[in-house]
């Protein structure tokens, strides 16, 4: 009893403080959100950074081409597909109309003897099912930012943040790291280190795996001939950010538009290419490319996920791999002990006071 009892009340004191960090988090998510945006960019652009200095690059020059390309990356991608869009919608707009008289002409024709009045209502509710279903997903994604002005701010947060951790993201670390008692600086800063090389392979990996699928999916598209390919494989390659189902829900407007305009059998070729690459990345890419990458089974990968989207929607779905990934090396590293003996990785300037 005093082993269970000591045992509880350590376990409700964790659990009470993780609660607690939580709550802050989603609180103050508007700023949170733009400085994990910050991390993960960093973890892409500072090896970039070092590679370009290793070649006698100044350091700001370095830095500067690496903020102003990636600038200059997003806002061709979003161009061009706002362009795209904008060409196509209106010929989607009238097929997808033309599509839905003749899917509700077959029901009226067909052996279940359907009114046009019950058709409608079947379609009202399963449309409010699905707003119902999106509903968390949905308001996370506008709670980020509801306004243009919160997404602005987000934006300036996002690359101000990014910018100072190319340019000082070592003495920003040391500054974190001297906040700890001096006995426990070695165990934070190498847990820190090794966080940091998961972190900067899983944006690596995970870069390769959403081309993978953007590619896949795109090739399927094209091969059948279908407008918008350029926006279905962006679409696709940004939902791949979130593991498991991101890939699968922007497949599914492929699928969309392929039924649309070619109809059924090419709705089900899309939709066998998509099922396709996804079993490729959950039976080949997952487990040996991403599971050497961040070293987390994939049931973890699949719960994780599914608690972010509840906890925070949409950015709760896109941090919680690299969140668990993260924590996970940083915590084995120092129930390891590695950094009590042997020669210590750790510069200097970070353990100093």
């Amino acid at each position: 009893m005093r082993v269970a009892g000591a045992w509880s009340w350590r376990i409700l004191a964790l659990a009470g403080v993780i609660a607690l960090f939580v709550f802050l988090v989603i609180q103050l998510r508007e700023i949170v959100v733009p400085f994990m945006v910050a991390i993960l960019l960093a973890a892409l652009l500072v090896p970039f950074v070092q590679f370009l200095q290793r070649h006698r690059w100044p350091k700001w020059l370095a830095v500067a081409l690496a903020e102003v390309g990636l600038i200059a990356i997003v806002a061709g991608l979003i161009v061009l597909v706002v362009f795209q869009i904008r060409g196509g919608f209106p010929d989607l707009q009238a097929q997808t109309i033309t599509a839905y008289n003749d899917f509700k002409r077959f029901l009226l024709d067909s052996p279940l003897h359907l009114t046009e009045s019950q058709i409608n209502t079947y379609l009202g509710n399963a449309l409010a099912s699905i707003q119902n279903d999106s509903q968390q997903l949905v308001s996370g994604a506008l709670s980020v930012g509801s306004s243009a002005g919160r997404f602005l701010a987000g934006l300036l947060l996002t690359l101000f943040a990014t910018l100072f951790f190319l340019i000082d993201g070592r003495g920003i670390f040391g500054w974190f790291v001297r906040l700890f008692p001096r006995k426990a600086r070695r165990a934070v800063a190498g847990s820190g280190q090794t966080g940091w090389g998961t972190l900067t392979n899983f944006v690596r990996v995970q870069i390769f795996v959403a081309a993978v699928d953007a590619v896949g999916i795109g090739l399927v598209a094209f091969a059948l001939q279908l407008p918008l390919v350029i926006p279905i494989a962006i679409a696709v390659f940004l939902g791949s950010f979130i593991p498991v189902v991101g890939a699968v829900l922007t497949g599914i407007i492929a699928v969309f538009i392929a039924l649309v305009y070619n109809g059924p059998l090419a709705g089900l070729i899309m939709l066998i290419g998509v099922i396709a690459v996804q079993q490729i990345e959950g039976h080949v890419l997952q487990p040996f490319i991403m599971g050497n990458a961040v070293k987390v089974h994939p049931v973890a990968v699949v719960f994780a996920v599914a608690a972010g989207g509840f906890l925070a929607g949409i950015p709760g779905a896109l941090f919680a791999v690299p969140v668990v990934a993260t924590l996970n090396v940083m915590f084995n590293y120092v129930a390891r002990g590695d950094w009590r003996s042997g020669e210590d990785p750790t510069p200097k300037d970070v353990l100093r006071a």
